[in-house]
């Protein structure tokens, strides 16, 4: 089996987690974890602090968190099946989170998608848009969304 695990490293991908372990893993399984690094999001900049960091600088800053939650993902993930063989790698990605996780699990031939659900409400839907409803929708195999109780 192929799964690719999409995380934000919020507490939503953190249940997402606790999910995995419901399934029964075994030799030759692949788990991708990947996480999408938007840089199209607008940055609320303070003009007169007089520090405008550069575009350089945010990248950069933005890939060592997501390296650091793909890192404690993988771990927390291969702690959950000790030496059943399965293979866990991770890749950070940039671009639209539902573009990039939908293109990822048609390369990789992924039978199963598995992302977290912020339960937005039907506003913040529109106003934020739903990664995982467009996944649910676009992806070439089916989808797990992951609901967390509310808090």
């Amino acid at each position: 089996m192929k799964v690719l695990f999409a995380t934000d490293g919020t507490k939503y991908s953190e249940c997402a987690i606790s999910t995995i372990r419901k399934f029964n893993f075994t030799f030759g399984d692949e788990i991708k974890i990947v996480s999408v690094i938007d840089m199209a999001l607008p940055l609320a900049v303070d003009i007169y602090s007089g520090y405008l960091p550069s575009t350089v600088e945010i990248e950069q800053s933005s890939k060592e968190h997501t390296e650091n939650v793909l890192r404690k993902a993988k771990e927390q993930i291969l702690d959950l099946f000790p030496g059943t063989g399965i293979v866990v790698s991770t890749e950070v990605l940039i671009g639209t989170p539902e573009t990039k996780i939908v293109e990822t699990a048609t390369a990789m031939k992924a039978d199963l998608v598995i992302v977290g659900s912020h339960g937005y409400n039907l506003w913040e839907r529109l106003l934020l848009g739903s990664v995982s409803d467009s996944v649910v929708h676009k992806a070439p195999c089916s989808v797990m969304v992951v609901k967390t109780s509310a808090s």
